[in-house]
């Protein structure tokens, strides 16, 4: 019996990048953000209130820096075709993430780093640190952000998607 090749389509990336390059992309931000690079976009923004700014982005990557404060969570979310990356600058963060099955949690702190395949949904809030000042992080999306979706924990233990936000920002 004769056998015939079937070819299989390429799975195509959302980008070029991947994961580790990402991972390289916010250490290296937050490096210039701890050394000082970016303290002109830093003057007058609060410090008790979340904020975020674009420190760069193309076509191919954006990076950004992110503040948490107390209270506020992000909410389980995906970051939509894109893939992410984050490295904690400052302070500490809680991670809840869905694992398929249930939601495992993991802190975070200075220095520490995560990645976001496609498909990630997690809920990102501040934790409290044993250093006070804010908390802060690098976090870079390839190809940028163009959506995020919203997901609840069902009783049946299964994720359901509430709502889809278009969006050019880490905040839908």
């Amino acid at each position: 019996m004769l056998s015939t090749l079937v070819p299989v389509p390429a799975v195509s990336a959302p980008t070029r990048l991947r994961l580790p390059d990402l991972l390289h992309t916010t250490d290296r931000a937050a490096d210039d953000v701890l050394s000082g690079r970016y303290d002109r976009l830093l003057r007058g923004l609060p410090r008790d209130d979340r904020w975020y700014t674009r420190l760069s982005g193309d076509d191919e990557v954006e990076v950004w820096l992110i503040s948490w404060v107390p209270d506020k969570s992000t909410e389980l979310h995906d970051h939509g075709g894109s893939l992410g990356a984050l490295t904690v600058v400052s302070g500490a963060l809680r991670e809840t993430r869905w694992d398929g099955e249930l939601l495992r949690k993991r802190r975070l702190t200075a220095g520490d780093q995560a990645a976001f395949p496609l498909g990630w949904v997690h809920d990102v809030v501040h934790a409290p640190a044993a250093v006070s000042g804010p908390t802060l992080s690098v976090h870079a999306y390839s190809p940028p952000l163009t959506a995020m979706s919203y997901y609840e924990v069902t009783p049946q233990n299964t994720l359901r998607r509430n709502r889809t936000e278009l969006t050019d920002a880490p905040e839908g």
